[in-house]
Protein backbone atom coordinates (compact mmCIF):
# COMPACT_ATOMS: atom_id res chain seq x y z
CA UNK A 1 0.00 0.00 0.00
CA UNK A 2 1.42 3.36 -0.75
CA UNK A 3 1.03 5.76 1.67
CA UNK A 4 1.76 9.47 2.82
CA UNK A 5 1.68 9.71 6.35
CA UNK A 6 1.71 12.92 7.99
CA UNK A 7 2.35 14.12 11.69
CA UNK A 8 -0.94 14.94 13.40
CA UNK A 9 -0.82 17.53 16.54
CA UNK A 10 -3.04 17.64 19.78
CA UNK A 11 -2.41 17.42 23.35
CA UNK A 12 -1.04 13.80 22.56
CA UNK A 13 3.24 13.32 22.75
CA UNK A 14 2.78 11.83 19.18
CA UNK A 15 0.84 11.21 16.61
CA UNK A 16 0.81 10.39 13.02
CA UNK A 17 -2.08 9.20 10.15
CA UNK A 18 -1.15 6.91 6.87
CA UNK A 19 -3.20 9.17 4.21
CA UNK A 20 -5.62 11.60 3.07
CA UNK A 21 -9.36 10.33 3.96
CA UNK A 22 -10.36 11.36 0.39
CA UNK A 23 -8.69 12.82 -2.62
CA UNK A 24 -11.92 14.15 -4.61
CA UNK A 25 -15.53 13.25 -4.49
CA UNK A 26 -17.43 15.13 -6.99
CA UNK A 27 -21.36 15.15 -7.12
CA UNK A 28 -22.77 12.79 -10.05
CA UNK A 29 -26.60 13.39 -9.84
CA UNK A 30 -29.67 12.19 -7.38
CA UNK A 31 -30.83 8.48 -7.20
CA UNK A 32 -34.05 7.56 -6.76
CA UNK A 33 -34.66 8.67 -3.43
CA UNK A 34 -33.84 12.32 -3.55
CA UNK A 35 -29.80 11.83 -2.19
CA UNK A 36 -27.00 13.20 -3.88
CA UNK A 37 -24.38 10.83 -5.16
CA UNK A 38 -21.02 11.21 -5.56
CA UNK A 39 -18.20 10.34 -7.61
CA UNK A 40 -15.15 9.63 -4.51
CA UNK A 41 -11.56 9.03 -5.12
CA UNK A 42 -9.63 7.73 -2.07
CA UNK A 43 -5.80 6.93 -1.58
CA UNK A 44 -5.46 3.06 -0.48
CA UNK A 45 -5.66 3.29 2.83
CA UNK A 46 -8.72 5.33 3.02
CA UNK A 47 -10.09 2.76 0.66
CA UNK A 48 -9.37 0.00 2.54
CA UNK A 49 -10.99 1.47 5.48
CA UNK A 50 -13.54 2.82 3.38
CA UNK A 51 -13.89 -1.32 2.28
CA UNK A 52 -13.95 -1.98 6.11
CA UNK A 53 -16.06 0.14 7.42
CA UNK A 54 -19.00 0.66 4.87
CA UNK A 55 -18.72 -2.96 3.08
CA UNK A 56 -18.23 -5.23 6.10
CA UNK A 57 -15.11 -6.22 4.35
CA UNK A 58 -13.12 -7.23 7.39
CA UNK A 59 -9.81 -8.51 5.55
CA UNK A 60 -9.24 -5.25 5.19
CA UNK A 61 -8.63 -4.57 8.89
CA UNK A 62 -5.24 -6.97 8.91
CA UNK A 63 -3.95 -4.78 5.59
CA UNK A 64 -4.71 -1.43 7.17
CA UNK A 65 -2.54 -3.01 10.89
CA UNK A 66 -0.01 -4.26 8.60
CA UNK A 67 0.46 -1.04 6.89
CA UNK A 68 0.35 1.07 10.53
CA UNK A 69 2.87 -1.45 11.84
CA UNK A 70 5.19 -0.53 8.67
CA UNK A 71 5.20 3.37 8.49
CA UNK A 72 4.96 4.04 12.52
CA UNK A 73 6.77 1.39 13.84
CA UNK A 74 10.12 3.48 14.46
CA UNK A 75 7.97 6.08 16.04
CA UNK A 76 5.66 4.12 18.49
CA UNK A 77 8.46 1.45 19.66
CA UNK A 78 8.22 2.13 22.98
CA UNK A 79 4.29 1.60 23.39
CA UNK A 80 3.67 -0.95 26.08
CA UNK A 81 -0.24 -1.55 25.31
CA UNK A 82 -2.47 -0.65 22.64
CA UNK A 83 -6.12 0.97 23.01
CA UNK A 84 -8.74 1.48 20.02
CA UNK A 85 -10.35 4.69 20.31
CA UNK A 86 -14.29 3.68 21.39
CA UNK A 87 -16.48 3.26 18.52
CA UNK A 88 -18.62 6.32 18.12
CA UNK A 89 -21.57 4.21 16.71
CA UNK A 90 -22.70 0.83 17.81
CA UNK A 91 -21.94 -1.96 15.35
CA UNK A 92 -21.62 -6.16 15.75
CA UNK A 93 -17.87 -5.90 14.73
CA UNK A 94 -15.52 -2.84 15.64
CA UNK A 95 -13.33 -1.57 12.65
CA UNK A 96 -11.56 0.32 15.11
CA UNK A 97 -10.97 -2.05 17.37
CA UNK A 98 -10.47 -5.43 14.80
CA UNK A 99 -7.36 -2.45 13.47
CA UNK A 100 -5.80 -2.23 16.68
CA UNK A 101 -6.72 -5.91 17.83
CA UNK A 102 -4.33 -6.89 14.98
CA UNK A 103 -1.72 -4.00 15.02
CA UNK A 104 -1.16 -5.16 18.82
CA UNK A 105 -0.64 -8.47 17.60
CA UNK A 106 2.27 -7.63 15.02
CA UNK A 107 3.98 -5.13 17.93
CA UNK A 108 3.63 -7.68 20.17
CA UNK A 109 2.06 -6.18 22.27
CA UNK A 110 -1.32 -6.22 24.40
CA UNK A 111 -4.64 -4.83 23.63
CA UNK A 112 -6.84 -3.07 26.06
CA UNK A 113 -10.23 -3.07 24.02
CA UNK A 114 -11.84 -1.75 27.29
CA UNK A 115 -9.07 0.49 29.54
CA UNK A 116 -10.87 3.54 27.92
CA UNK A 117 -14.68 3.11 26.99
CA UNK A 118 -17.32 5.28 26.30
CA UNK A 119 -20.32 6.00 28.79
CA UNK A 120 -22.48 8.59 27.96
CA UNK A 121 -24.61 9.10 24.76
CA UNK A 122 -23.08 11.94 22.85
CA UNK A 123 -24.89 14.01 20.52
CA UNK A 124 -23.61 13.61 17.05
CA UNK A 125 -20.22 15.90 16.64
CA UNK A 126 -21.11 17.90 13.72
CA UNK A 127 -24.40 19.54 15.97
CA UNK A 128 -22.08 20.30 17.69
CA UNK A 129 -20.65 24.15 16.92
CA UNK A 130 -17.31 24.69 18.75
CA UNK A 131 -14.41 22.37 19.13
CA UNK A 132 -13.84 23.64 22.77
CA UNK A 133 -17.58 22.50 23.83
CA UNK A 134 -17.02 19.30 21.37
CA UNK A 135 -14.06 18.16 23.61
CA UNK A 136 -16.08 19.08 26.75
CA UNK A 137 -18.93 17.08 25.58
CA UNK A 138 -16.42 13.84 24.43
CA UNK A 139 -14.43 14.22 28.34
CA UNK A 140 -17.63 13.47 30.33
CA UNK A 141 -18.69 10.85 28.02
CA UNK A 142 -15.49 8.43 28.25
CA UNK A 143 -14.05 6.90 31.53
CA UNK A 144 -10.70 4.72 32.12
CA UNK A 145 -11.23 1.29 33.67
CA UNK A 146 -8.23 0.44 36.14
CA UNK A 147 -7.09 -2.74 34.40
CA UNK A 148 -3.23 -2.10 34.13
CA UNK A 149 -0.68 -3.76 36.50
CA UNK A 150 1.11 -1.56 38.61
CA UNK A 151 3.47 0.72 36.68
CA UNK A 152 4.01 3.64 33.98
CA UNK A 153 3.41 2.84 30.38
CA UNK A 154 3.33 4.53 27.38
CA UNK A 155 -0.13 3.69 25.02
CA UNK A 156 -1.06 3.58 21.25
CA UNK A 157 -4.61 5.22 20.99
CA UNK A 158 -5.63 3.67 17.51
CA UNK A 159 -8.49 5.72 15.86
CA UNK A 160 -9.69 5.44 11.86
CA UNK A 161 -10.44 8.88 10.89
CA UNK A 162 -8.42 12.15 12.01
CA UNK A 163 -10.91 15.02 11.08
CA UNK A 164 -11.07 17.97 14.04
CA UNK A 165 -9.12 15.72 17.05
CA UNK A 166 -11.94 16.74 19.01
CA UNK A 167 -11.96 13.10 19.74
CA UNK A 168 -8.84 12.18 20.21
CA UNK A 169 -8.01 15.46 22.36
CA UNK A 170 -10.65 14.41 24.65
CA UNK A 171 -9.78 10.25 24.72
CA UNK A 172 -5.85 11.98 25.59
CA UNK A 173 -6.94 14.08 28.61
CA UNK A 174 -9.20 11.41 29.97
CA UNK A 175 -6.28 9.03 29.55
CA UNK A 176 -3.93 12.16 31.10
CA UNK A 177 -6.06 11.41 34.02
CA UNK A 178 -5.00 8.05 35.08
CA UNK A 179 -1.43 7.69 37.13
CA UNK A 180 -0.34 4.29 35.16
CA UNK A 181 -0.33 6.09 31.79
CA UNK A 182 3.43 8.38 31.42
CA UNK A 183 3.60 9.08 27.05
CA UNK A 184 0.21 8.89 24.53
CA UNK A 185 0.70 8.10 21.40
CA UNK A 186 -1.94 8.54 18.30
CA UNK A 187 -2.27 6.27 15.16
CA UNK A 188 -4.90 6.96 12.76
CA UNK A 189 -5.69 5.38 9.57
CA UNK A 190 -7.15 8.22 7.57
CA UNK A 191 -7.42 12.16 8.20
CA UNK A 192 -9.54 14.70 6.71
CA UNK A 193 -8.04 16.90 3.83
CA UNK A 194 -8.32 20.13 5.65
CA UNK A 195 -7.05 18.72 9.17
Amino acid sequence: MEVNIREIKGNWDLGYSLDKHTLSSTPTGYNEQGHMQFDTVRPAAGEALFQLKYRSDFTQAAIIANQMHTSFSPYFSSAGLVIPMPPSKQRPRQPVIEIARELARLMNRPCYENLLVKTAVTPPMKDIASREEKVNTLINAFTVTDQLPDGLYNVLLVDDLYDTGSSLEAATQVLRGYNKIQHIYVATVTRKSNA
